[in-house]
């Protein structure tokens, strides 16, 4: 199982003050592949700068599909601009796979399947590893897992060690406050363009 797949199931697991909203999922989703990149020494960080390294095959569809889509050529590209870019509909991928893997009812979908959106929830492989490593506040997961609002009832008992990791769950966090600031904005022109018409 990889970062993005456990910060998934997490999402749908543990339950917090608010529902996760798709779009801060889907950053925080770009976020872990590019730390299991950095694990698997698929890229290097260059200051704020993804420096991509060889192509490398994780054994995961995804992440796969995440190196292949890293800018190869020069001044290369910044982590705030992947996740932005690797980010759109990342969650709706997600559980795609996952759904299609039986690995979120315990039933492979069938191609043609209608999907449930009320599907209970299955002890799957995928769902008990995700969890083991959530309540063992594994510090990556824990981190990004915040920048969503998901809370573990303490702080993980150490910080990731990794400078890059760092970078990268800051530019997670500095994104998902942006969308937030990008929906109040719209929620406040809404309220105002109502009152427009609304006005006598």
């Amino acid at each position: 199982m990889t970062t993005p797949q456990d910060l998934f199931l997490v999402s749908l697991d543990v339950p917090g003050e608010q529902p996760v909203e798709q779009g801060d999922l889907s950053l925080a989703l770009a976020g872990a592949e590019l730390i299991d990149l950095l694990g698997a020494r698929a890229l290097v960080l260059d200051g704020e700068r993804i420096v991509p390294g060889p192509v490398l095959t994780t054994g995961d569809r995804m992440l796969d599909e995440a190196g292949a889509a890293l800018v190869r050529g020069e001044p290369y590209e910044t982590v705030e601009d992947w996740l932005w870019r690797r980010g759109e509909g990342l969650a709706v991928a997600y559980r795609d796979v996952l759904e299609s893997e039986g690995q979120l009812t315990g039933k492979r979908r069938r191609r043609l399947a209608l999907r449930d959106r009320d599907d209970p929830q299955a002890d799957t492989p995928a769902r008990r590893h995700a969890a083991d490593r959530w309540w063992s506040h594994e510090p990556v997961l824990a981190g990004l897992a915040s920048t969503l609002g998901i809370q573990g009832g303490r702080p993980p008992e150490e910080e990731p060690g990794d400078e890059a990791v760092v970078a990268v769950l800051v530019a997670v966090g500095d994104a998902v406050t942006e969308l937030e600031a990008v929906r109040e904005r719209r929620r406040i022109e809404n309220v105002a363009f109502d009152n427009i018409w609304r006005a006598p």
